[in-house]
């Protein structure tokens, strides 16, 4: 889908891929069984879980040019193993440049249980591009920092359960900060299914699009 002079596709589970059409730059959000490798200009990694840090995946799409963009535990997972120019450790609050793009790391974590504590100070992501703002909520239940994100375009939104928030959580956090359009992810690969996107989009109050896997 186009977005002004933005193209977001969805790779499948938490993965996407972000177009700057403009200048003609890729940027990956948690590439994960990623089919079409196009090389990447920057890739964002919001933890250290293998669905979502994937060596295999960063190898088929990084390149000498390119920047991987993580949280501090997944250094040691793909240095040395992967082609890239450089990597940035980054943690909620955090925020790098990279020409026209802004990329700001916000807080990801669990509320009601155990698998992404927020003593891990794993990130979500807002990037600003071409005067768009887009989230990606990254592994998260529906937290009081997101009633704190404005001006978002499109926000990109957990919806699955078990280890993320479920679609009616969703379907609540984005009325607190009332992006244009949410998306959601996170479903169909380890968890979670077609359904819950579907009742995210019945639910929710913001308008809502469901995209097809590449």
């Amino acid at each position: 889908m186009n977005v002004g002079n933005v193209e977001i596709t969805w790779l499948g589970h938490s993965g996407f891929r972000i177009t700057d059409v403009l200048e003609n730059r890729v940027l990956y959000i948690d590439p994960y069984q990623v089919g079409k490798a196009d090389p990447a200009d920057a890739i964002l990694i919001t933890h250290s879980h293998y669905d979502h840090c994937s060596i295999e995946d960063l190898k088929k799409i990084s390149t000498p040019k390119t920047v991987i963009i993580a949280p501090p535990d997944c250094q040691s997972k793909f240095q040395g193993k992967i082609d890239m120019r450089t990597s940035v450790i980054i943690t909620p609050g955090k925020s790098i440049v990279m020409g026209n793009i802004h990329v700001e790391a916000v807080p990801a974590y669990n509320t009601d249980k155990n698998f992404h504590p927020k003593a891990n100070e794993w990130v979500g992501y807002i990037i600003g591009i071409n005067s768009k703002r887009i989230y990606h909520s990254g592994d998260s239940d529906a937290i009081p920092e997101m009633s704190k994100l404005h001006k978002i375009d499109v926000a990109l939104m957990a919806v699955s359960g078990t280890y993320v928030m479920t679609a009616e959580e969703a379907a609540k956090a984005v009325e607190t900060f009332k992006p244009k359009l949410a998306i959601p992810m996170h479903y169909g690969a380890i968890v979670g299914d077609s359904n819950d996107a579907e009742k995210f989009k019945k639910l929710s109050k913001v308008p809502v699009q469901i995209l097809e896997k590449e």
